[in-house]
């Protein structure tokens, strides 16, 4: 189909806004954030926004004492640009999408035949023409779910560079052997809620554990304690952002902007990966929703592990 005039005003709108928001894991973050705020029924942008704030926590933890006596300098660059390399695609693939979904309110009409301009997959064009006739907030949720892991897939975690330099070392062996790693949701009370990610390196579990989380924070007992969090604490980058309103012995990890730099990305053109791997039924399948996801006990026993281990190296 060509572009008329006015449609390429909207591209040309799009690329300026997204780079605009894909500069740093903060500015992204927001962006989905204030999304959701906007267009609620877009519940993955809120999704997103909290698996965003976790990159950043997991990107600020690695200047923490601890990480910087057992991970050597190279380690933990190579696990930031993991985060970063993830964070930075997920955007560029899912904000072009959200920005078309609200030109396209806008106008009262579908435009996402404008989504194959920005490599988008035709899984993805198929499922928001779907929402656009049947307003299914979930599916639409699922289906985001599904394709920002399988955006990831190739670029990250099948690419060698990523899998020779962290996924098959120690410091992410070690960090997945013994579940240190989580998805937290807070609130702004004295409980953590979220999940331990475990073989990230496997694409239906990650899919899962994106579908578990969006049901901790969509339950109706957890929702509005989490959104008061997200909407009146500012984020940071440091888990401060919310250990604030916890009694711990740990010390805060820094503010994301002053520690790391902006990043360049190549944005190389993307296959559809809906095109070379398909779909799994099982990746729509529905998951038992549960609100008993308190973690914050067993998270900060693997940190207090941690410190301890980097205390007991100082003597």
């Amino acid at each position: 189909m060509l572009i008329k005039g006015g449609e390429q005003a909207y591209l040309h709108y799009i690329i300026k806004r997204t780079r605009e928001h894909n500069v740093d894991n903060i500015s992204r973050t927001k962006a989905y954030q204030n999304i959701y705020l906007t267009y609620p029924e877009i519940k993955w942008s809120l999704l997103a926004s909290v698996v965003s704030r976790n990159a950043g926590w997991n990107m600020t933890d690695l200047y923490l004492p601890p990480f910087q006596k057992l991970f050597h300098e190279n380690e933990r660059t190579r696990l930031f640009m993991t985060y970063e390399r993830a964070n930075w695609l997920i955007f560029s693939d899912a904000y072009p999408q959200l920005l078309i979904y609200i030109l396209s309110i806008k106008r009262n009409k579908p435009l996402f035949y404008l989504l194959k301009e920005f490599n988008v997959s035709v899984f993805m064009i198929e499922e928001w023409y779907r929402f656009w006739t049947y307003q299914d907030q979930e599916r639409l949720m699922t289906a985001l779910i599904i394709n920002e892991q399988n955006v990831i897939e190739a670029p990250v975690v099948k690419n060698n560079y990523f899998k020779q330099n962290v996924f098959h070392k120690v410091p992410y062996q070690m960090q997945n052997l013994l579940f240190m790693n989580a998805i937290i949701v807070p609130t702004k009370t004295l409980k953590l809620y979220g999940l331990f990610v475990h073989d990230f390196t496997n694409l239906t579990k990650r899919i899962s554990l994106g579908k578990q989380i969006a049901s901790v924070l969509f339950h109706k007992d957890t929702y509005h304690h989490i959104l008061d969090f997200l909407i009146r604490v500012e984020y940071t980058g440091s888990r401060r952002d919310y250990e604030q309103f916890l009694d711990l012995p740990f010390p805060y990890s820094p503010i994301l902007r002053m520690i790391y730099p902006e990043i360049t990305h190549h944005n190389n053109i993307r296959s559809d990966w809906f095109k070379s791997r398909g779909l799994k039924k099982k990746w729509f399948r529905n998951i038992p929703k549960d609100s008993n996801f308190d973690i914050t006990e067993s998270f900060y026993n693997k940190r207090n592990m941690i410190f301890a281990y980097y205390h007991i190296k100082l003597i």
